[in-house]
Parts: structure tokens; C-alpha cells; sequence
């Protein structure tokens, strides 16, 4: 059965969220967006891209860091409104040169630094 991006649920602006997992070690790497145009550029070149609300643009991956994504499986929710792109990933996933965006723990009201930013 064929993919369409239109069964998805996409909220009023458009968008669905799409968590990134590293294929290797099931390490959640990062969340961001996507509209309809990322998940058919997604599925088309097999480097995850996403849409920035900051910029109002698609971007894929890792295009000015290095660090990118390649789609080894992109997988939908049950509900059709979340996507989990199973990827491997090169270099950090976090802008902050993290391995993952998920590097604070919290616990109570007290914060934990999981992670700190790879070095070079």
C-alpha cells in the first residue's frame, strides 16, 4: 500500500511533530516539525528534513552544521499526528553540539545536566 502524506494530521498551521531516534541505539535525538512539502522531501532524498518556523522554511538536516540525518525508517502514530524518523545520525543532533536535545533531566524541582556539548 502506498504512503500519502495527506492521511496525516497535520495541526492548524500545518504542522506534525517528528521525533528523531538514533537506528543504532534507540537514543531519541530531537523533535521538530514538518509540513506535507518535508515529509515528501523527506521520503524522496532519504535525508530528513524538516520545516523551521523561524525561518518559515524547509530545511534539511544538518545543511549548514554537517551534522545530518539519514532516514533509515519513518514510522507513524496511531493517531496519524506524530512522526518518529528512525535515523542515523551524523555528529551531534542538538544545535548546542549535544548528542541529544534531551540532555536535561528533571527530577522534582531539581535539574541535571545529562550531557555536555562534543568537543571541535
Amino acid at each position: 500500500m502506498a504512503f500519502d502524506p495527506a492521511t496525516l494530521t497535520f495541526d492548524a498551521d500545518g504542522l506534525v511533530p517528528c521525533i528523531a531516534q538514533d537506528a543504532t541505539d534507540g537514543t531519541v535525538l530531537m523533535m521538530a516539525w514538518m509540513t506535507r512539502a518535508a515529509v515528501e522531501t523527506t521520503l524522496a532524498t532519504g535525508r530528513v528534513t524538516y520545516w523551521s518556523r523561524s525561518r518559515q522554511a524547509l530545511w534539511a538536516k544538518g545543511e549548514s552544521s554537517g551534522h545530518v540525518q539519514e532516514l533509515v525508517d519513518l514510522r507513524v502514530d496511531c493517531d496519524r499526528d506524530c512522526l518518529l524518523a528512525v535515523v542515523r545520525q551524523t555528529g551531534p543532533a542538538c544545535h548546542t553540539n549535544r548528542r541529544s536535545c534531551f540532555y536535561t533531566s528533571v527530577t522534582g524541582e531539581a535539574e541535571r545536566e545529562l550531557m555536555r556539548p562534543v568537543d571541535g
